[in-house]
């Protein structure tokens, strides 16, 4: 765990990372998903899930093979599968004074778009929090896990990859910024959507790009600001 002092960047993956999985909230952005890949491709549901599921393991995201395939115009996509209900994601007061209290800044990164990670950050009442969003069009609709991705991402915020910590719930994103020199946390649950989760049951111990795993996000940022020392009264807040 000392590999987190002198850490002053902290990269936060969005969905099933900074709310638990079993929200279930990415089923209706999943499910509108499907919807729109029927409607564009004029495909049942069951055959336009299929071609979904194929994009998404293909490019790395559904949007990316959309774009590669069909030169879809993105935003039409992200405003659809992002306009869903988030109010059963359950506000995050102790997580937010968490991460208020990490040194430096803090950054929501994902492959969804600003609106969406504003939406549900808000909903969770820790938008505040962070420093800044950088979505998939801040990406120019490059996604994780791929490498240009985070390059972009440090060069618009000035982040060295050796002071950072990068939190994500796809052991495959976390590649990249291992290679780079950031410390990676998975943030592990029991949710399944990628055959690349389904290799974690098979593990014996994490992979070498994966530095921590951890099934509650609070309870390892309590953690980590043991081992930073940072100063707090018995709720959880900052002391003085």
């Amino acid at each position: 765990m000392k590999r987190f002092i002198e850490r002053h960047a902290w990269i936060f993956d969005l969905d099933n990372t900074l709310y638990p999985a079993e929200c279930n909230l990415f089923a209706q952005v999943d499910q509108r998903m499907g919807e729109f890949v029927s409607s564009l491709l004029d495909l049942p549901f069951d055959q336009a899930r299929k071609v979904q599921k194929d994009y998404y393991y293909r490019y790395g995201t559904t949007l990316a093979g959309l774009m590669a395939e069909h030169n879809l115009p993105p935003e039409r996509f992200l405003d659809y599968v992002h306009d869903i209900d988030v109010s059963m994601v359950p506000p995050a007061p102790e997580l937010g004074t968490l991460i208020d209290q990490l040194p430096g800044e803090k950054y929501i990164f994902t492959n969804g778009s600003r609106q969406h990670a504003e939406n549900v950050a808000g909903q969770l009442g820790i938008l505040d929090r962070f420093d800044n969003v950088f979505d998939i069009g801040a990406a120019g609709y490059v996604p994780k896990p791929e490498a240009e991705a985070y390059d972009k991402f440090l060069k618009a915020h000035k982040v060295t990859p050796r002071e950072a910590v990068m939190f994500e719930d796809m052991p495959h994103n976390l590649q990249a910024p291992h290679d780079l020199g950031m410390v990676t946390v998975l943030v592990h649950s029991s949710h399944y959507d990628h055959p690349i989760q389904h290799q974690i049951r098979e593990w014996t111990s994490p992979p070498d790009h994966v530095h921590h795993m951890t099934e509650d996000l609070k309870g390892f940022l309590d953690d980590v600001h043991d081992v930073l020392d940072t100063p707090r009264d018995r709720t959880g807040a900052k002391a003085g």
